[in-house]
């Protein structure tokens, strides 16, 4: 039991490791994010499909529910456009310091979705995390779009995750990623019809970005998701929360040793993703304590 806790604990820092090199890919991959998002979601969609078939889970739902699931891909297909837009329009390091807000934005749109009170201590936190934003800001001024967007980003992916966490407790968790990518995919192909993007160039791309978007669609896509949910299972969520929060740091070393000089910054953007990631991991503690004290109470 022991050895397969601390087999399942070192799959879970493969699997952030793995989500740290998404934005790598981001950036290695040379098309836009509109295409880069539309293939990923192409390729991980035929991916989980054939998961899905293969151990027959059930596909049939009531209107109601694939409408949700619709609503779902449409959030997590505009994120994940606004995330690679992020670090073509800056670079890893600045998106993936910025991508650490996403706690914060869940804290306070949990209290709207799941009717409970805004807990002060995340307010506090919320300020900290503002000031190590400002900190950013002020040293990285030049990439003010790059951040507007990956702001946009982790709200979006904030909110993603809310909705997201009521479906997961009812349906699973491959049928409802098929869902929500397969829906985000055809969100995406409206738009690419309506703008007459599709052509012959448009599928004509390197070898090297296919080798990429297929990496980033079956490992940072299909199987990721797939196997973080089955290490959940075997680990504590305080465990995996501290664990989640080392992804922009895996991200941003991986950026400076893959993609070189274009991702070293200033010393003061280093202090203000500190300051964030120091307050996302010391709420994430604070609120795991409290659950535990409740559980005890109770």
């Amino acid at each position: 039991m022991q050895n397969d806790k601390l087999l399942n604990y070192f799959h879970l820092h493969v699997i952030v490791f793995i989500w740290g090199f998404t934005a790598v890919l981001g950036a290695l991959i040379t098309i836009e994010a509109i295409p880069l998002v539309w293939f990923r979601m192409v390729i991980a969609s035929v991916l989980i499909l054939f998961w899905v078939l293969l151990k027959r889970y059930k596909l049939k739902f009531k209107l109601k529910t694939l409408a949700g699931f619709f609503l779902a891909g449409l959030i997590i297909a505009v994120h994940w456009l606004a995330f690679f837009g992020a670090i073509k329009e800056s670079n890893v390091s600045v998106t993936l310091a910025i991508m650490s807000t996403g706690a914060f934005f869940t804290a306070f749109l949990e209290p709207l979705f799941y009717r409970r009170k805004i807990i002060w201590y995340e307010v506090l936190f919320g300020l900290v995390v503002i000031i190590g934003l400002y900190v950013i800001f002020q040293a990285e001024g030049n990439y003010f779009w790059g951040i507007v967007l990956a702001l946009t980003a982790s709200f979006l992916g904030a909110l993603f995750s809310v909705i997201n966490g009521k479906f997961a407790v009812k349906y699973n968790a491959s049928v409802i990623s098929f869902y929500e990518l397969s829906f985000g995919m055809l969100c995406i192909t409206a738009y690419l019809f309506y703008a007459q993007d599709f052509s012959e160039a448009f599928f004509t791309l390197p070898l090297m970005d296919w080798v990429y978007l297929f990496i980033l669609a079956s490992a940072c896509t299909a199987y990721a998701f797939i196997a973080s949910v089955h290490v959940m299972k075997w680990i504590s969520p305080y465990t995996v929360m501290l664990t989640i929060n080392m992804e922009p740091v895996y991200g941003i070393l991986l950026a400076l040793w893959i993609l070189g000089n274009n991702e070293y910054m200033s010393p003061q953007f280093y202090i203000g993703a500190g300051i964030i990631l120091v307050t996302v991991i010391a709420n994430g503690i604070i609120k795991t304590r409290c659950s535990r004290n409740s559980n005890e109470m109770l």
